[in-house]
């Protein structure tokens, strides 16, 4: 069992992986890094803990997306304004979440 340290939202968390996957768990834990900062940039300082969900909430999103992209290819959309409109239903989630998040 390999160890490997992940740098995630300015900590440091060494985390347990099978030998070999060290790279591969800090190419993903550099994503969960990027949407920190991602979730960070959209509503400002928040706590760590509401950092890491609301990180976890886009990639869970962007996987949906993705998953949905192979259905809407045939379906005649404009790809062009297909970006723009995401971004717009991706920002109104993001500020639902907070929302509930600041409430809750």
């Amino acid at each position: 069992m390999a160890e490997v340290m992940l740098q995630i939202g300015g900590h440091q968390y060494q985390v347990a992986c099978r030998d070999g996957e060290e790279p591969h768990l800090q190419k993903i834990a550099a994503m969960v890094d990027g949407k920190m900062v991602e979730a960070r940039a959209a509503v400002g300082d928040m706590g760590e803990v509401r950092q890491l969900l609301l990180a976890a909430l886009l990639l869970a999103d962007e996987l949906i997306e993705l998953r949905k992209a192979p259905l809407a290819a045939g379906n005649g959309l404009d790809s062009s304004s297909a970006p723009a409109e995401l971004l717009e239903q991706l920002a109104q989630r993001i500020e639902s979440v907070v929302a509930k998040l600041e409430n809750g």
